[in-house]
């Protein structure tokens, strides 16, 4: 698992040390299992919200964890443009690569450990594909792509693009050493990730050792939500079971406990989560689509806009999906 990962995780700034007398623990309130789906072109993912109600997730609306996969050359797949409203993307690529463009002026690629982070806002067209040279050649490819609503008084805002590198990520480790945090966005123990939020919430990528534990602060004004991405272990003083696919949903508290089993399947050396949460938004969510509202005539009326050109329009010389040639040239070379 590539994301920019520290040799040393001693050498870091470390969280203070919970306060187990007097700071409250979150318990465990669900795990569910995160069905597995195609999307955009054909794509495999995994549904992680599958099960849980809004109420539970607010402020988050939806989350596919793309992949993991080892594609052959030919086989990588992204999404045609398409359109958004009333929300924001967030896009975590933790192994492969991703091309990014957008109606409004934003892209790039979103490389092995980084983060592109879309507000829709009022509306815009965006695609997300795999650079030609991935197509060719196939390979690695995981990522996360998070959907963070919006308050009503902030659905209709100019859309924005933040491009966040690898190693704009703040690395923070447990007291004993044996886990590691990379904080991509929100305030975690007191340290402040690089990612800009309209909506209160934190995001982090955390590596737990086989066999360590680690007591994580989390803001209590915030749900608290546990997806796995690699890997097996427990969540809660209950030492609850979950394994990739996961998703844990806590109650309210001050920390959360989650702890890795003593041996990890081959594919990953360390017990891998993404650690949620945000400051419930408390509206009614409407969803349809690409479009996150909070009343079904602003879902129509996003429609109507979209049909009619209103929430941007693809520039010129956009890009586009790579289409192999079922047919290439083959050119022989001969000595002289």
């Amino acid at each position: 698992m590539p994301a920019v990962t520290p040799e040393k995780w001693a050498d870091l700034a470390h969280f203070a040390a919970i306060d187990h007398g007097g700071d409250t623990e979150r318990s465990v309130k669900s795990v569910t299992t995160a069905p597995q789906g195609l999307e955009g072109e054909g794509f495999p993912v995994r549904r992680a919200f599958a099960g849980l109600s809004m109420k539970d997730l607010d402020p988050f609306v939806h989350m596919d964890q793309m992949g993991e996969v080892d594609y052959a050359p030919g086989e990588p797949k992204g999404t045609p443009w398409h359109p958004h409203r009333g929300f924001e993307t967030v896009t975590y690529m933790i192994d492969g690569t991703f091309e990014h463009q957008d109606s409004h002026g934003g892209g790039g690629l979103i490389e092995n450990g980084a983060t592109q982070w879309m507000t829709a806002g009022k509306g815009i067209l965006h695609i997300e594909t795999p650079p030609e040279e991935l197509v060719v050649s196939g390979g690695l490819f995981h990522g996360i792509q998070l959907w963070v609503n919006l308050p009503s008084k902030d659905k209709m805002i100019a859309p924005a693009y933040q491009g966040l590198e690898a190693e704009d990520v703040v690395f923070v480790s447990s007291p004993d050493a044996e886990s590691l945090a990379r904080i991509i966005a929100g305030n975690v123990g007191g340290y402040q990730g690089p990612g800009s939020t309209h909506t209160p919430m934190a995001m982090t990528h955390v590596s737990v050792a086989p066999g360590a534990q680690l007591d994580l602060p989390w803001d209590p004004t915030f749900n608290a939500l546990v997806y796995v991405l690699a890997g097996s272990g427990y969540v809660g003083s209950e030492r609850r079971p979950v394994e990739v696919g996961n998703l844990a949903a806590f109650g309210r508290g001050d920390w959360l406990r989650v702890g890795a089993d003593d041996v990890q399947d081959s594919r990953s050396v360390n017990f891998e989560l993404l650690v949620l949460g945000g400051q419930p938004i408390g509206e009614h969510v409407e969803h349809y689509g690409p479009f996150v509202m909070n009343t079904r005539s602003e879902i129509v009326e996003a429609l109507e806009d979209f049909e009619a050109g209103r929430l941007g329009v693809i520039p010129p010389n956009a890009l586009m999906p790579h289409v192999p040639d079922p047919n290439p040239v083959r050119v022989e070379h001969t000595g002289i």
